[in-house]
């Protein structure tokens, strides 16, 4: 210290003035990063950060190239098998990190901490682009907060010691300390503060005080304002890209015939990742139920038993949840790991339509990218006998622009409710290219299920009146002179409708929103 302290009175006045001043300059760099720091830590620390934590992995990791899928899905499945581990981890690692920047506490290893976390951030998160977001092409802030660490690092180097820094007066009393968390060389010039202890605990003190009124207020605009739509205006549905041909291939929505007749029938579904159509000419990135979107139809007769053998092939923890089923959901609606099997039974002792879907959280995700499909209950009393049978599953989907016409999810619109398509059988419109079809007189049923996972359903046939509508598939609840009814998320519906005149009927949800976004397709009744 001494050797340092000769050094500098040997120097020029001014120069020695003018080193004093960009020391200062490079606290005074450091502690605005740190106010930076402990705003992102303070956002870390919001509910709305657990509850998108994995949201912004699974947005990242679409889209990304093949030779990066293995990098993504390993994380994925880290954190999703100990998703309240990452979360309170992250937020203490910013958190520590902000107080290190904020008091120049530690900072060789706040340095080179925050370096590394910020690369893990961006690599993962931010999927080797902007924050959150799939398909971006900007360089994300977590790099450019790398590259920051670094060259405060280096700073620190070739200035020497900081004195406006809590490591400096720790290494005065104990210079072990001064050697873990310095970079200074041992004959560094070290001016004489600007600003004493003091006066540094007043500054400090301050900052501290400005940042917790700032972050009160921003806590209490954040619970009063609405909630609005980012970068809206460059947004890009699948409706507005979508070509104006028909779509290719329809997902059939006929009613298939009984899996079995006898007392037990096998099932077997398998989760896996699958590129789907759900406009003209636009594809999606979902997680399906054997490759499909919505999943196979399941035709069973009550009383029978279901047995069921669930395979995970995807590339994160799954589940399934069958709302025909009352079993015990610890057990048989557990989650797997990929690469895992699954064997449960349950007894279709209710009839009625009804909707299955991935049970995994965050469920609202794994539902909006695509695991749902239908299992029809045929009742042990029946209803009169339909001419034709179609199952129609209403869903809604979330969507950003990964690449051209290829589409990915997005986790904040699903939490939102600002769905981009709202459809029946996972395609917009596809039923008016490729239309139902009756004749006149024909009893019609459709076995309509809401798999959600937001929007309630208004279903109504234009120009038509149903016939029946059985809110739980017994003919003795019947329901008459109904021309448009309310379903549920996660509730089905069967209806009968008979056509007396030939012509082109729209089939709608009566949300008029809902039916100018996708919900719409015709039944074409034919003499």
């Amino acid at each position: 210290m001494e050797a340092i302290s000769s050094q500098a009175e040997t120097r020029p006045n001014a120069e020695t003035t003018s080193a004093a001043w960009l020391i200062v300059a490079a606290a005074a760099l450091r502690t605005a990063f740190g106010i930076l720091m402990a705003i992102d830590a303070w956002l870390k620390w919001q509910p709305g950060f657990a509850a998108h934590y994995v949201g912004y992995l699974q947005n990242a990791a679409n889209a990304q190239p093949h030779w990066l899928q293995g990098w993504f899905h390993m994380w994925l499945r880290l954190v999703t098998m100990q998703t309240a581990f990452f979360i309170s981890a992250t937020r203490l690692i910013e958190t520590a990190i902000a107080v290190g920047l904020l008091l120049g506490f530690a900072r060789r290893i706040a340095y080179f901490a925050g370096a590394l976390f910020s690369l893990l951030i961006w690599s993962t998160a931010e999927g080797f682009g902007g924050p959150y977001t799939s398909g971006a092409t900007n360089v994300g802030p977590a790099l450019v907060y790398a590259l920051v660490f670094l060259t405060a690092a280096l700073f620190e180097h070739l200035l020497g010691r900081n004195p406006y820094s809590l490591d400096y007066y720790i290494g005065r009393r104990y210079p072990k300390w001064a050697r873990l968390v310095e970079w200074a060389p041992k004959r560094s010039m070290q001016p004489p503060p600007v600003l004493s202890w003091d006066q540094q605990l007043g500054v400090i003190g301050a900052i501290i005080a400005i940042l917790v009124f700032a972050l009160s207020t921003l806590g209490s605009a954040r619970t009063t304002l609405p909630p609005t739509p980012q970068n809206a205006a460059a947004a890009v549905s699948p409706l507005s890209i979508a070509s104006g041909g028909p779509v290719a291939h329809a997902y059939s929505p006929v009613l298939p015939p009984l899996i079995g007749n006898g007392n037990a029938v096998a099932v077997t579904i398998e989760s896996k990742d699958t590129t789907i159509e759900i406009a003209s000419g636009v594809q999606y990135q979902a997680w399906t139920f054997n490759g499909t979107v919505p999943g196979p139809i399941l035709h069973v007769r009550q009383g029978q038993t279901v047995n069921v053998t669930f395979v995970n092939n995807g590339t994160m923890q799954h589940s399934m949840d069958f709302h025909a089923a009352q079993v015990a959901p610890d057990i048989a609606y557990r989650s797997i790991n990929p690469g895992q099997k699954l064997e449960f039974s349950f007894v279709a002792a209710t009839p009625g339509a009804f909707v299955y879907h991935c049970g995994t959280p965050p469920v609202l995700q794994h539902i909006a990218n695509g695991m749902y499909g239908a299992i029809i209950v045929d009742p042990a009393e029946p209803l009169p006998p339909a001419d034709v049978s179609y199952v129609l599953v209403q869903s809604e989907w979330y969507t950003a622009q990964a690449e051209g016409t290829l589409m990915t999810g997005d986790y904040d619109k699903m939490m939102s409710v600002r769905p981009d398509e709202v459809v029946f059988n996972g395609i917009a419109f596809q039923y008016n290219d490729h239309p139902l079809t009756a004749k006149i007189g024909q009893r019609v049923r459709l076995y309509v299920i809401n798999a959600g996972p937001n929007l309630g359903s208004a279903f109504h046939i234009i120009g038509g009146m149903f016939a029946a509508v059985y809110p739980d598939a017994d003919a003795k609840h019947a329901l008459s002179g109904v021309s448009t009814y309310p379903i549920a998320p996660g509730q089905g519906v069967v209806f009968d409708a008979i056509i007396p005149h030939p012509g082109k009927y729209p089939i709608v949800d009566h949300n008029m929103r809902d039916m100018m976004i996708g919900a719409a397709g015709e039944l074409l009744v034919t003499p």
